[in-house]
């Protein structure tokens, strides 16, 4: 009898190392397992082109919006991005569609027949996953994939393809614990994608950073460009459902993504697709605005300052590191009312930095815990919490917190669902919102 989809996530989550879940028992660095497994499904990802985006924060937005370009121009086009929210479909995509169940359990099924000395390479659940897309696309003929990285760069399993771009968004403080405690050492890594005569887009950069990777890709002939250095924008105007951006060598773009953070994240794509058209890829203007003003709509892209509800205004955001906060806190501190914070972090994180960034007034917090083992316990991130003038309740799920938020809100009001990424993944599994 075939494999169920449902056995199929069984053996995913049950039978392999996740990180997502687990944390650092999980974390497997290295290519070795990659290429070996790959090799027993006849090397899939060399049988179409890639673009390989990397950086700390904004490189899953950055993967999505080449994408929904790509896709307008009429390239097929996959694209393969981590974690998933609600469905583990969402990593796994051809022309923004996810992969269909029978898909995943076909493919577990293949794995689970290779012979013996492949199967005790014990790939995590990262590398398995990183095969099944990569054969997926390969089936379905897509002519180009955006991959972005896992973690890292330089030992992270996607480093096995060989893309015409790469693109690094920026470096920030995370996963220090398994990428260096510095931000050049974080960079050090992340510099990783970068290969010999491709050419690499750099968002934001600056010092020791910049240098690295100056020195990196210099080391290898590798064309690269800082694009933050010179925008290919003139004004990005924020509104109430977009960002506007004036004089591109495209028009006047719509952004459909909102938050702080995504102007800087444009002049990435920006820099990108411009690349990518001297490369030869037909992308037009049209393409260009279409994959700005509607990448969640074409790719599926959620939990980048998500507004799910309105009087209170309901927001959600993925942002879960220093880098992330810069941009999130002073929105928030801005908006008008009181802010309801329902917020949790996996314990493995040092949440010190992000607390201390928090905003201090017309603020109320409602600490949570995501349902993944390394999820931080809400009473003792209250207790942390605390030692930064931050008080609040405890509740054992988000659903719990949310509701409790939800009912202290007044119509002028903001609630507000983050801190971590399976925070953000347990709201949406459980409260309405457009898919």
């Amino acid at each position: 009898m075939a494999m169920t989809y449902e056995q199929a996530l069984d053996f995913l989550y049950t039978q392999l190392p996740m990180y997502q879940r687990q944390g650092a028992p999980a974390y497997k660095p290295g290519l070795d397992t990659s290429r070996r497994l790959a090799a027993a499904f006849g090397n899939p990802h060399r049988r179409f082109r890639s673009i390989h985006v990397g950086g700390t924060n904004g490189k899953g937005s950055t993967a999505h919006t080449l994408a929904a370009m790509l896709q307008s121009a009429g390239y097929r086009t996959g694209l393969y991005t981590s974690p998933h929210l609600v469905d583990f479909r969402e990593r796994i995509r051809v022309d923004g569609e996810m992969i269909g169940k029978d898909a995943v359990a076909d493919f577990v099924e293949r794995y689970l027949a290779l012979p013996e000395d492949v199967r005790s390479l014990h790939p995590s659940f990262f590398e398995l996953t990183m095969v099944m897309a990569f054969d997926y696309m390969a089936r379905r003929d897509v002519d180009v994939a955006v991959v972005e990285v896992g973690m890292g760069g330089r030992l992270d399993s996607t480093n096995i393809i060989s893309p015409d771009l790469c693109v690094i968004t920026n470096i920030s403080l995370d996963h220090t614990q398994f990428l260096g405690s510095t931000l050049p050492e974080i960079a050090a890594e992340k510099a990783g994608i970068i290969k010999p005569d491709v050419p690499v887009v750099v968002g934001e950069a600056e010092g020791d950073v910049r240098r690295m990777f100056a020195e990196k890709a210099a080391s290898v002939g590798a064309p690269v460009m800082f694009a933050c250095d010179a925008p290919a924008y003139s004004s990005a105007e924020i509104t109430h459902d977009g960002i506007i951006y004036r004089d591109t060598p495209y028009g006047t773009l719509r952004g459909q993504l909102t938050g702080d953070c995504q102007p800087r994240n444009a002049a990435t794509i920006l820099a990108a697709v411009g690349k990518l058209i001297e490369r030869g890829y037909n992308v037009g203007s049209a393409d260009v605005a279409r994959g700005m003003a509607h990448v969640c709509d074409d790719t599926g892209l959620m939990g980048r300052w998500m507004v799910v509800g309105d009087g209170p205004r309901i927001v959600c955001d993925t942002g879960h590191n220093v880098g992330g906060w810069q941009y999130l806190a002073p929105r928030l501190a801005a908006l008008p009312g009181i802010k309801h914070m329902v917020i949790g972090f996996v314990s493995d994180k040092d949440v010190a930095h992000i607390l201390e960034m928090m905003p201090k007034s017309g603020v109320r917090f409602y600490f949570t815990r995501a349902s993944i083992d390394r999820a931080m316990d809400s009473t003792r991130l209250r207790g942390i919490a605390a030692d930064f003038g931050l008080r609040g309740d405890a509740y054992p799920t988000v659903a719990e917190a949310v509701e409790a938020a939800c009912g202290n809100a007044a119509p002028g009001d903001t609630v507000f669902v983050g801190g971590s990424t399976f925070v953000v993944a347990d709201f949406l599994a459980t409260f309405p919102h457009e898919k």
